[in-house]
């Protein structure tokens, strides 16, 4: 596996532990329909939480938020209306994007941006 792809599957794992920290549950890695893949489910207070971690090395060339671009948000919606019909869920949903940064010392740090998109 590519270095890159390594760096972001450990800014996955590191990110649903950071949101489990915060009263999230995790439900789901990983999770793929067709051609799509949701990197988190969690529930959080009676949400469905479909969630997007984008590991950044630094911010010279901008934000996570930023790299989650409009073909990428309609294959997460898909997928996450897949996964909520085999589920059955009929309560609110919200898609979230984690933004993972690298410090110059090595340390993670974590920006959630809550109800990123639809």
């Amino acid at each position: 596996m590519a270095a890159h792809n390594d760096s972001g599957r450990h800014a996955e794992v590191e990110a649903a532990k950071w949101l489990e920290s915060k009263g999230y549950t995790l439900l789901a890695t990983n999770y793929r329909f067709q051609h799509a893949e949701i990197d988190l489910i969690m529930t959080y207070q009676g949400l469905l939480i479909f969630i997007e971690v984008k590991f950044r090395s630094g911010t010279g060339f901008g934000y996570a938020e930023e790299f989650v671009q409009v073909a990428k948000k309609r294959l997460i919606v898909k997928a996450a209306d897949q996964y909520i019909y085999k589920k059955d869920w009929h309560h609110d949903i919200r898609f979230d994007i984690v933004g993972v940064y690298l410090d110059p010392q090595g340390r993670l740090h974590f920006k959630q941006f809550e109800d990123a998109f639809y």
